[in-house]
């Protein structure tokens, strides 16, 4: 019996032990079942990437911070941060607390809406792809004003050769995005093919250039003139009966019946290229002459005479029709026509509701006191928002040809000061500044400094908006990337540069500081002015004694030229279309270059004649 119930005891133990081993190996099953569920739960892998849909966010594997953006992350996102948004295929429900930060103006009643684009935040649901269309957003600049270059087509347009050197640079300098201002740059299609240059950028060029921006996460935003400025349209017999004045082709007549279907057909066109675009701008500036054709003054008796009311008719008008092809874009244009119309002249309009407007001005010193007047105007006026332009070349003169540098910073200067007073005005959102670089002042002008010669004044402004100031910091980030030293005294940025275009950069400085003055310095040559004087050259007589003191001298000054002008015609035929390198040779080199082989000509002639009697038959 003792034996029995000592083996009972045993057993029990042995049982209790194998049920205790049970019980951990089922608790360790749960706590591996647990872990593995949670870290599945709601994933989906989209083209390599991974969504949580718990946390609204991409993984990237290979994620690689941007040093020079404001706004991006420096590793990789974490729970929490949104950094994806989803397309719900419904309509918003409102909400009065959301900020209004880039967004969009109230859009008309009848515009129809489009799939929004939203921060979904609520308690994670499970992922069924069938109901909900997941996108991949591009990575924005920045979510908060963006700091825009403009690009100036309308003369000395870059090949996209070197637009694909250039925007990696607008990039590391600080830019979020470009203000593409195509004018007969873009390739029109069908009947209004007439308005493209001949050396107009492909459908293929657009389609890299949107492709090169989105590569330096920059953000594109096209710029089509809907008013004044239609000089590359209204210039063409084709469209000269919609100018306001028949004399002039600066402004569109907005009340002929061919001129709203005219821009609508422009429009389409554009907009179908950029179907990526937030924004748009429709220029609207600078609309001369506006009331002097005939439909104008009717309208102006049927509405008394409220020229404000008839510019603001037609913005309201284009805006329109953008939303209709659109819904949700965001308009812009420049400022300058609604300075002086009335806050309740505006308030009337829709205008406030449908488009930002971009105040311009490009003084080195900017009145405070009126720049906060259109301020509090625009924000009584209704506007949503606001956006700023400056400018880093195109601005201190109608034929400028170097840019001076101080000029731009102290203009970037001032425009930091009226960011920082936007706190005044809270229910007036900055959206950003507009770096303008103006190529000419209107379609009819001469060009103004060309791209690759404003580098280093863009580097300057885009470095001064980032940090505050150009402060020893700005300086030595601008030396970094441009490989040269800003000096704003003599106005140059000093080294060889290794910035593209940088030799181009340098030929111009050369062309503009000394190839009239090598030239008048020849001219203070004693034995030149005695024997070189027009007269004497008409009738091939001088002393040959005289012309040798300078005859060699005078050649050699040729050839320098002549070798130095030849590779910056090649260097300039990488950049730009030959339209362009034969403007700028002719208004800036030409005149003194035809002068100076004249001169050599006529010396080596008469020189050969040995000093012969003067010839009254030549």
């Amino acid at each position: 019996m003792q034996h029995s119930s000592t083996d009972t005891s045993q057993d029990r133990a042995m049982n209790s032990f194998k049920l205790l081993k049970l019980i951990v190996l089922f608790l360790v099953t749960l706590v591996i079942m647990k872990f593995f569920s949670s870290s599945n739960k709601g994933r989906v892998k989209i083209n390599s990437k991974i969504m949580d849909t718990d946390t609204n966010i991409f993984w990237w594997n290979n994620y690689t911070p941007d040093p020079d953006n404001w706004d991006a992350p420096k590793e990789p996102p974490k729970a929490g941060k949104n950094l994806v948004k989803k397309i719900i295929k419904k309509e918003p429900e409102p909400n009065p607390e959301e900020p209004h930060n880039l967004d969009s103006p109230v859009e008309p009643k009848e515009a129809k809406k489009k799939p929004v684009i939203e921060n979904v935040k609520k308690e994670p649901e499970p992922i069924i792809e069938e109901e909900i269309e997941i996108i991949e957003v591009p990575v924005k600049p920045s979510t908060g004003p963006l700091r825009l270059v403009h690009l100036d087509l309308k003369g000395a347009a870059p090949k996209v050769s070197y637009l694909k050197q250039i925007f990696p640079l607008f990039s590391s300098l600080g830019a979020h995005g470009i203000l593409i201002e195509y004018e007969d740059m873009f390739p029109y299609e069908g009947e209004l093919e007439i308005l493209k240059s001949p050396f107009a950028y492909s459908v293929e060029d657009i389609e890299e250039i949107k492709t090169l921006a989105n590569l330096n996460k920059l953000e594109l935003i096209p710029l089509m003139q809907v008013f004044g400025h239609l000089e590359f349209v209204l210039k063409h017999e084709k469209y000269a009966h919609l100018r306001e004045v028949p004399k002039y082709p600066n402004s569109l007549n907005a009340l002929a019946p061919d001129s709203l279907p005219l821009l609508k057909h422009m429009l389409k066109q554009i907009l179908k290229r950029h179907p990526e675009a937030r924004f748009f701008h429709i220029g609207a500036d600078e609309v001369y002459e506006l009331g002097e054709s005939e439909d104008s003054k009717r309208w102006l008796e049927k509405n008394n005479g409220d020229v404000g009311a008839l510019y603001l008719s037609h913005v309201s008008n284009v805006c329109h029709l953008v939303t209709e092809m659109r819904p949700g874009m965001k308009m812009i244009f420049w400022d300058d026509m609604i300075r002086k119309i009335s806050v309740p002249t505006l308030q009337n309009s829709d205008v406030p509701k449908l488009a930002f407007p971009m105040i311009w001005n490009y003084n080195p010193q900017i009145d405070m006191q009126s720049l906060a007047k259109l301020l509090e105007k625009y924000r009584d006026a209704g506007f949503l928002g606001v956006w700023f332009a400056s400018s880093f070349k195109g601005t201190s003169g109608v034929d400028q040809r170097w840019t001076p540098l101080k000029h731009h910073l102290d203009n970037h200067l001032s425009w930091l000061k009226v960011m920082d007073s936007m706190d005044k005005y809270p229910s007036l959102t900055f959206q950003g500044i507009a770096i303008t670089g103006w190529q000419r002042y209107e379609h009819f002008t001469r060009l103004c400094e060309l791209l690759p010669v404003a580098i280093p004044s863009l580097a300057v402004c885009l470095q001064t908006l980032k940090y505050g100031s150009f402060n020893e910091e700005a300086v030595k980030a601008v030396h970094h990337i441009l490989g040269c030293n800003i000096n704003l005294d003599p106005n140059i940025c000093e080294g060889s540069g290794s910035f593209v275009g940088a030799e181009i950069y340098h030929k111009v400085r050369k062309i503009h500081t000394e190839l009239q003055s090598s030239i008048d310095s020849m001219m203070t040559d004693h034995f030149l002015r005695g024997s070189l004087s027009n007269y004497l050259r008409k009738y091939n007589f001088a002393n040959p004694r005289n012309l040798r003191q300078f005859k060699t001298k005078l050649r050699k000054l040729q050839d320098d030229w002549e070798s130095m002008l030849e590779t910056f015609r090649k260097e300039m035929e990488a950049i730009f279309y030959p339209d362009t390198v034969e403007e700028w040779m002719e208004d800036n080199v030409n005149e003194q270059m035809t002068k100076l082989r004249s001169m050599v000509q006529d010396t080596e002639r008469i020189y050969d004649l040995d000093g012969r009697k003067k010839n009254l038959n030549a």
